[in-house]
């Protein structure tokens, strides 16, 4: 893509969206926002210069409106639904959002000439690990409807390079965390599902207590171990894979994680002593469907795009998160 076109940003008014939109705009690009604000806050978009549109991915006539009038050079796709156990139990909401609709925001960029596509992937796609960390060549084996969209999306995307001459790369996330340096936005879901705020809300006593579902798992302390990435290094990963595509290399994969693994219990004990409160804890048994360990092997995002995790401080990342819960989150999000 050319310097004076814009990158859509489609899930722009989410979580890891939104903080790419800042980094997207403090690096000087030109940003245009679709979200259907079915889980999206417009008040995330604390940018002027960026271009909102309320709309859905799977609108065609919308799309077709949006990339005739504007200069559209590349495409970062976020909007997927994300909730594993929703998944299990209303599996065709999930194939459509997550790969019914995409496909035809992928027909509407081949038709309107634009080849540049950044996939907001998962490390779900990998199912239950063979062996820890895990690199990009660990077989992907889904346990779940979400994690089997995003491979199928996955699939989709090499078919279309294959066919169409589509350039993109996959991001496999690890376990996104943390919150913007300066407060302004951060994770807010409903419901929510992920550990760190809920683990926060506990310490702030919005939350009675956290649960911690299994302590019989066969690491050092019991407890499930996941890599932490903060999102802010999400963010720069996907502005690197735009630069690097857009400077002509081929289509890619790679994980974005830390390569640290952290207990659920040693996430507890950074908490209360971030938070400087006791947390009230519950054991309970495991969830069907978790595995014991998941942790990142990140050297290929290192080798492809010079990136690698800059916040790995497990207290500066829940600093992080912490000042919002504690601050903005209170009332910004109301």
């Amino acid at each position: 893509m050319t310097q004076d076109q814009a990158i859509l940003v489609v899930g722009g008014a989410g979580y890891i969206g939104s903080h790419t939109v800042r980094q997207l705009v403090a690096n000087g690009k030109k940003v245009v926002v679709l979200d259907n604000l079915v889980y999206g806050h417009p008040e995330a978009i604390v940018d002027d210069e960026v271009t909102f549109i309320q709309g859905d991915l799977g609108d065609r006539p919308l799309l077709d409106k949006l990339f005739t009038e504007h200069n559209i050079g590349a495409v970062m796709h976020f909007a997927a639904y994300a909730y594993v156990g929703e998944s299990v139990t209303e599996p065709s909401k999930y194939y459509q959002n997550n790969l019914a609709a995409p496909i035809i925001l992928l027909d509407a960029m081949r038709d309107h000439g634009v080849e540049i596509f950044i996939f907001s992937s998962t490390c779900a796609t990998y199912g239950n690990p063979q062996y820890v960390p895990i690199d990009e060549n660990h077989p992907q084996n889904p346990i779940n409807p979400y994690g089997a969209s995003k491979l199928m999306l996955e699939r989709v995307l090499a078919d279309f390079s294959h066919a169409y001459g589509l350039k993109y790369a996959a991001l496999r996330y690890f376990n996104a965390s943390g919150c913007s340096l300066d407060g302004q936005i951060g994770e807010d879901h409903n419901p929510e599902t992920h550990l760190i705020p809920l683990v926060l809300e506990a310490a702030a006593g919005t939350r009675e207590h956290i649960t911690i579902f299994g302590t019989d798992y066969p690491t050092p302390d019991g407890s499930c171990i996941r890599d932490y990435i903060h999102v802010n290094d999400l963010a720069r990963a996907h502005i690197l894979a735009i630069d690097k595509l857009s400077e002509g290399a081929e289509s890619f994969q790679c994980n974005l994680g830390t390569g640290i693994g952290v207990s659920v219990k040693e996430l507890i004990a950074a908490a209360e002593r971030v938070t400087g409160k006791e947390i009230p804890v519950v054991i309970g048994e495991r969830r069907e469907g978790d595995p014991p360990e998941l942790v990142a092997a990140p050297a290929k995002a290192k080798e492809l795009l010079g990136w690698e995790a800059e916040y790995k401080d497990l207290d500066m990342i829940l600093k992080t998160a912490w000042a919002w819960t504690d601050g903005p989150k209170k009332g910004h999000y109301s």
